[in-house]
């Protein structure tokens, strides 16, 4: 004679497998099945105006003028640890010192904090460096962040080779954090004109082009707007809400299903009656 369990078991398979034909199993019972409507078909993309014509002038590859190699900087080792953040900054201020705009924009006062950096220390826009192998070459890399006017940061990134530092990333923006995950860096920054929305970049080592380039871009919910609430996401109850409770499994000689949420808290029993003493 075969256990209980057994029949169980093969009863919950056959109504996996026969999903439609058997679409009732259970559905009389106490956390039986229930259907949950037709599928969708597969739709797979459309390229729309097939007709036309590739570009045949392709605009300049991300990241192409971000390598520049530091002029007057040496590593020890091509460690890049051995290498002084805030020189590293003030030599590309020197070498380009009218830069406002491109890879070496910085602002006139940001320009003149970076000089002034020795002499005034505490009033120096550049910021802790950190170290981190982006490239995948068991070697780390220089990271450093520039404060500039109107909440801007400027976001570098150095690597060491043939004795020096070539500067393989070079961004500005409004940013709310950086944020290092594995390889990636990441950069979130608020969005002026979605409010309750702001901006991901991940920026990635790309080998070919020798530098790293924004990878992923996308624009994320992240606060209420208008009385909307982050999407996935309700809003919570308030001091007086009564919150329901979970309702147990059932089951079936199918499957078990959850139960249904409750209206609140079971209430407590009375306290049984005392024995009767015996005559």
């Amino acid at each position: 004679m075969r256990p209980r369990g057994v029949h169980v078991a093969a009863a919950a398979v056959l109504c996996a497998l026969s999903g439609p034909v058997l679409a009732a199993c259970g559905s009389a019972g106490t956390g039986g099945l229930e259907s949950a409507g037709p599928t969708r078909p597969a739709v797979g993309p459309v390229r729309l105006w097939p007709d036309l014509p590739p570009a045949t002038n392709p605009p300049i590859d991300y990241g192409e003028s971000d390598i520049q190699r530091v002029p007057g900087i040496r590593v020890t080792g091509d460690d890049v640890r051995s290498a002084d953040a805030v020189e590293v900054v003030r030599a590309e201020v020197r070498a380009r010192p009218d830069a406002r705009t491109g890879p070496d924009g910085l602002y006139e006062e940001t320009a003149r904090a970076v000089a002034a950096c020795v002499s005034e220390p505490a009033a120096c826009p550049v910021m802790r460096p950190y170290y981190r192998d982006l490239t995948g070459d068991g070697r780390e890399e220089l990271i450093v962040g520039i404060r500039m006017p109107e909440q801007q940061v400027a976001v570098r990134v150095y690597r060491a080779e043939r004795g020096g530092l070539t500067r393989i990333m070079s961004t500005v923006d409004q940013v709310i954090s950086v944020e290092l995950a594995g390889r990636d860096l990441i950069m979130r920054v608020g969005s002026a004109g979605i409010p309750g929305y702001e901006y991901r970049t991940a920026w990635s080592w790309d080998e070919r082009q020798g530098s790293m380039l924004p990878t992923r871009d996308e624009i994320v919910r992240v606060g209420p707007s208008g009385g909307r609430t982050p999407a996935g996401r309700l809003p919570g109850p308030g001091p007086s809400s009564t919150t329901g409770t979970t309702g147990t499994t059932g089951s079936s000689g199918c499957s078990g299903t959850t139960g249904t949420t409750g209206a609140g808290p079971s209430p407590v029993p009375p306290p049984p009656p005392p024995p009767e003493e015996a005559p």
